[in-house]
């Protein structure tokens, strides 16, 4: 579970960071700011696991996994999680603000669960299904309270929708190929970065002509900021895609919607946004549903349990197993 906490806490980073950078210089009110951003954004992710693979002496191990189905599958991933994912993201937070936009794309864990079900054959107990619809609640009513329409809202919606089914069957494609011995969870990450960037490079960006922009503010501060939420976006994904090969691509999810949560708290750290009464009490809800959502077993939540011998037992001992790889004992910790 850690794994996933962490994954929403640093892509809340990401978030705040970005949006730092799209109100800076060139990318101010640029209508080329969302592509470029998207496009350079996951550049900067892809060069930081080039050299992170790179100083492990794992790049053998890409080239390898490249060659198999689930490598493929992963390639096929990462198209629907940047190009689609990413960019429709963007576009929405352009043209609809950041409030409309995590209204209808915090529905991705519900999307990713529908199909996480029907495809993988996950199962979540009632109370975690509870447990989520109420955190997307949260979420909701987060940003209901801070709604804006700053653009073309027709294109803010379809942008926030392409998020929506791109981030949601991301995850699902992703736990389907990391199953695959072949492909572990920082292996998949190398080859979703490195798709993702390629295709932004000679499909998204050419297509859409952003990229003469893109190379104008390459050799800027914003595109320093941007480098610094990738390098923040990297992080996340790393653990993201740890807590699906653990634990399933639907409580990972679940676990990664907190994200929304987080960029209020480093919103108030970074830029000095204070949250009103409302925001509090809706992080809280996100923060505490996204939990539970993921916790298959309520009683792991304690924060320690007497075992036979009478020694005290941590809250998140062994306890299950995830839709990874098998765990060396019968029952996996829920990491």
């Amino acid at each position: 579970m850690k794994y996933g906490i962490i994954s929403g806490m640093t892509w809340g980073l990401d978030t705040v960071v970005l949006g730092i950078a799209l109100a800076m210089g060139a990318f101010a009110g640029a209508p080329e700011a969302s592509m470029a951003s998207a496009f350079l954004h996951d550049a900067a992710c892809a060069l930081v696991m080039l050299i992170y693979m790179g100083v492990r002496g794992r790049l053998r191990h890409t080239l390898s996994a490249l060659k198999t189905r689930s490598g493929k599958a992963v390639m096929g991933a990462a198209v629907l999680g940047g190009p689609l994912g990413m960019s429709g993201y963007l576009i929405a937070i352009n043209n609809i603000g950041p409030g409309y936009t995590a209204i209808i794309s915090s529905f991705y864990p519900a999307v990713g669960t529908v199909l996480a079900f029907v495809f993988l054959k996950e199962r979540m107990k009632p109370g975690q299904v509870v447990a989520l619809l109420a955190a997307l609640a949260g979420v909701m009513l987060m940003g209901w309270t801070s709604t804006t329409i700053e653009g073309n809202a027709w294109l803010g919606i379809i942008g926030a929708l392409m998020c929506m089914i791109g981030w949601g069957s991301e995850a699902v494609i992703l736990a389907w190929g990391m199953r695959d011995d072949a492909v572990d969870n920082e292996t998949a990450l190398q080859i979703r970065e490195t798709t993702s960037a390629l295709t932004y490079a000679l499909i998204v960006a050419p297509l859409f002509g952003v990229l003469k922009f893109s190379g104008q503010v390459l050799f800027t501060p914003a595109t320093a900021v941007i480098a610094l939420a990738g390098l923040a976006g990297t992080i996340s994904y790393l653990f993201y895609y740890k807590a699906i090969d653990t634990i399933g691509a639907a409580r990972g999810m679940a676990l990664n919607v907190s994200y929304s949560a987080w960029a209020v708290v480093f919103g108030l750290l970074l830029m000095g946004t204070v949250p009103g009464p409302v925001t509090i009490i809706c992080c809280v809800v996100v923060l505490v549903g996204t939990v539970l959502a993921a916790t298959s077993d309520w009683n792991e939540l304690r924060f320690g349990r007497k075992s036979r011998g009478g020694e005290s037992v941590a809250a998140d001992a062994p306890v299950g197993a995830g839709v990874g790889r098998p765990a060396p004992e019968a029952n996996a910790s829920d990491e």
